[in-house]
């Protein structure tokens, strides 16, 4: 039997006679019970020995309830903003490398899919998007792209949450230049984009697929010229290799490692076009505090070009920033002297 409380910062678990009556008594004929704690889950155990009873202290608040009542406290949760970040969550459109490998797996081996660009059908995806993200007015909310370096995603970054284009005599600089991959697409400015920066840890399974192995980053700079590549180490791709292929476990770790990485940034609603494996395994990690529903949802495969947006909480204090609307309250002085203190004057 396993019991769920939440919002208790400490559990305290004695042995006591069955006829006290200050405490929840609960007889267990199992041989041992876990209570974890909320929102981690550290189990605390009761050796075995049947029928044994025991007692939780619990907050008032709780021990007043009925357990349905308890079920409605667990099913709500509350944190500070600034420990909160929105993210933005975007499988890249349709590329090459997704039409050749639904008729044909073996074919993400070939080298001709090498950095797959996308394809028609894929611009019109980000063309929809595009349109989606302007009329939700989500494009003026999102202060920061994060990007994997690839051809399919930077693609679709820029064309979904980059500027306009050139067509009116516009005077900033591109985020892609004409024709990037062989597009037949117009050059995207900058003109009222948020910034762009690229990260590896944020690419597809690394290994034996061609499609995920990357161009130079001295190749990617003339084609988008605006997004920052200063956090990629290596010019040439150094991660990707021909005859191992990334474990999805290697893949889940990395994943978190780009989400520790997320909280060190100032932005609180980001963006980030990244890839299916990617987000499959890092998201998997998530969701089981939740009704299987809600875990269902955050972890189900991505469409190409589908938007996910995510409310992701630090519930490890590991943000040390601190909130910017936040107001400090206190005793006024002076003019605004508390009103006993005016009353005296008076």
């Amino acid at each position: 039997m396993t019991t769920t409380l939440a919002l208790i910062d400490t559990i305290r678990i004695r042995y006591i006679p069955p006829s006290s009556p200050t405490h929840i008594h609960h007889t267990f004929s199992h041989s041992f019970f876990s209570i974890p704690l909320f929102p981690s889950h550290f189990p605390i155990t009761i050796p075995p020995n049947k029928h044994r009873r025991c007692s939780v202290s619990v907050p008032p608040i709780l021990a007043s309830s009925s357990l349905s009542d308890m079920d409605a406290v667990r099913g709500q949760g509350m944190y500070p903003l600034h420990r909160c970040k929105t993210i933005h969550l975007v499988r890249h459109a349709q590329g090459f490398h997704n039409v050749a490998g639904e008729k044909d797996h073996s074919a993400y081996m070939s080298p001709e899919l090498f950095d797959a660009a996308l394809t028609p059908l894929g611009w019109q995806q980000v063309d929809n998007l595009r349109k989606h993200v302007h009329s939700t007015g989500l494009s003026k909310k999102i202060e920061l792209v994060v990007v994997s370096p690839l051809l399919r995603t930077m693609q679709t970054a820029v064309g979904v949450f980059g500027g306009a284009g050139f067509d009116d005599g516009i005077n900033a600089a591109p985020l892609m230049t004409e024709n990037t991959g062989k597009s037949n697409r117009p050059a995207i400015s900058t003109l009222n984009a948020p910034p762009f920066v690229a990260m590896e840890l944020c690419r597809e399974h690394l290994g034996v697929h061609w499609c995920d192995k990357r161009r130079s980053i001295t190749e990617y700079k003339p084609l988008f010229p605006a997004i920052d590549f200063s956090l990629i180490e290596t010019d040439e791709d150094t991660l990707w290799t021909l005859d191992v292929r990334e474990a999805d476990e290697d893949l889940a770790e990395r994943g978190q490692k780009f989400l520790n990485w997320l909280w060190t940034r100032e932005e609180s609603e980001i963006a980030v076009v990244t890839h299916s494996g990617f987000l499959i395994h890092t998201l998997s990690a998530f969701g089981y505090d939740c009704q299987p529903p809600v875990k269902e949802e955050i972890c189900k495969p991505f469409n190409n070009c589908e938007l996910r947006s995510m409310v992701f909480v630090d519930r490890s204090m590991a943000a040390t920033g601190s909130s910017k609307t936040n107001f400090p309250g206190k005793i006024p002085d002076g003019m605004d002297a508390p009103s006993e203190e005016a009353v005296e004057k008076n």
